[in-house]
C-alpha cells in the first residue's frame, strides 16, 4: 500500500513543489515541526543533565510524530490525505528551483550568485569565487537530494505516513539543535545521533541512485571518498555527485569567519566550476528522483 500511495505523491510533489499562494496563507507542515521542536528546546533545555533532557525531547517528539501520523493514517479516505501530505513532506521541484536560481543567478554575476547560493547553504558566501559558489550549490543539491527526496520516500516506503512524520521530525530536529556549540552539543546530540541512523541507508542508497543513472558501475571511488567527509551520511551522496560529474566537492571554506580545512572528494576532478555544472547537478537530480520512482513502481507491482 505505501508503494501504491508514494507513486502519486512523487509526481505531485515534481509537479507542484511548494506553491507560493498556499504557503503564504498557511504554515507549512515544516514549519509546525520546527516550532514543536523549538518548543521542546525552549523548556527542556536548561539546567543540569541536558543530555538526558533532549533524549526525553527527541522521544517526545518522534512519538507526537509516529502518533499524528497514524492518525492520518485511520481517517477516512486516507489514501487520498496521505497522499497529499507525503507530497508536501517531499521536496524535489522545491530542491531543483533552488538549485538552478543558483546557476541562473551565476550567470548574471558573482554577486548575485553569492545571494542566490546563501538562501540554501550556511557557509560564509561573501567569500566564496565564481566556483565556490557553484561547488557550494552543488554540494547543497545532492545533500538535500539525500535528506529531502530519497529519505523522506525510503521511509514512506518502509512504515507509511509514520515512518515518513518519524523521518521529518527527526531531520528538523537535527537542523535545529543538532549542532556542537555551547548551547546545543548535549541537548541537541540525540537529535543529530538520531538522524544519522535515519539517514544511514538513505544517503548510501542516493549515491547508488545518482552512480547508476550516469553510468558509472565502478564503487571503488564512492568508496574511498564519501568517509572523508564530516558528515557520516553527507559524504555519499556528494562522493556519487562529485565522481559523476569529474568534479572536486567540500575541500576547504570559511564558516563565521573562521576556515575549515575539509578534505577535498573525488580530488581527481575538475575545480573551476561554473553554471553548467550546476546545470548537469540539477540533471543528476532528477535521474536519481527518476530512479526513485522507478524502484516505487516495481515494489508496487510485486
Amino acid at each position: 500500500m505505501s508503494a501504491t500511495l508514494l507513486i502519486p505523491a512523487l509526481l505531485l510533489d515534481a509537479a507542484l513543489g511548494e506553491p507560493k499562494l498556499l504557503w503564504d496563507r498557511f504554515p507549512h507542515p515544516a514549519v509546525l515541526m520546527g516550532r514543536a521542536v523549538a518548543w521542546a528546546e525552549a523548556r527542556l533545555n536548561t539546567g543540569e543533565n541536558r543530555k538526558a533532557r533532549g533524549v526525553l525531547a527527541m522521544a517526545g517528539l518522534g512519538g507526537a510524530a509516529l502518533l499524528l501520523g497514524w492518525l492520518i493514517h485511520i481517517l477516512p479516505d486516507f489514501g487520498v490525505i496521505e497522499v497529499i501530505v507525503a507530497a508536501i513532506l517531499l521536496a524535489q521541484k522545491s530542491l531543483v528551483q533552488h538549485v538552478r536560481a543558483v546557476a541562473d543567478a551565476l550567470r548574471l554575476s558573482l554577486g548575485d550568485g553569492r545571494g542566490a547560493v546563501a538562501m540554501i547553504v550556511g557557509r560564509d558566501t561573501a567569500v566564496l569565487d565564481r566556483a565556490g559558489v557553484a561547488r557550494s550549490a552543488i554540494e547543497s543539491a545532492a545533500e538535500n537530494l539525500s535528506d529531502g527526496v530519497i529519505a523522506p520516500a525510503f521511509w514512506f516506503l518502509i512504515g507509511g505516513l509514520p515512518g515518513l512524520m518519524l523521518y521529518k521530525i527527526s531531520n528538523t530536529a537535527d537542523s535545529m539543535i543538532g549542532h556542537r556549540t555551547p548551547r546545543y552539543e548535549q541537548f541537541g546530540w540525540a537529535a543529530a545521533r538520531f538522524d544519522d541512523l535515519l539517514n544511514l541507508i538513505p544517503a548510501r542508497l542516493t549515491a547508488v541512485l545518482i552512480a547508476v543513472t550516469h553510468g558509472m558501475l565502478n564503487p571503488a571511488p564512492i568508496l574511498r571518498d564519501a568517509p572523508l567527509h564530516r558528515s557520516p551520511n553527507a559524504g555519499w551522496p556528494e562522493a556519487a555527485m562529485a565522481v559523476c560529474l569529474n568534479i572536486s566537492l567540500s575541500g576547504p571554506r570559511s564558516y563565521h569567519g573562521k576556515q575549515s580545512d575539509f578534505p577535498w572528494v573525488w580530488p581527481e576532478g575538475r575545480r573551476d566550476l561554473g553554471p553548467d555544472d550546476i546545470d548537469a547537478a540539477v540533471s543528476a537530480l532528477w535521474r536519481a528522483w527518476g530512479a526513485m520512482l522507478a524502484i516505487t513502481v516495481l515494489v508496487a507491482i510485486l
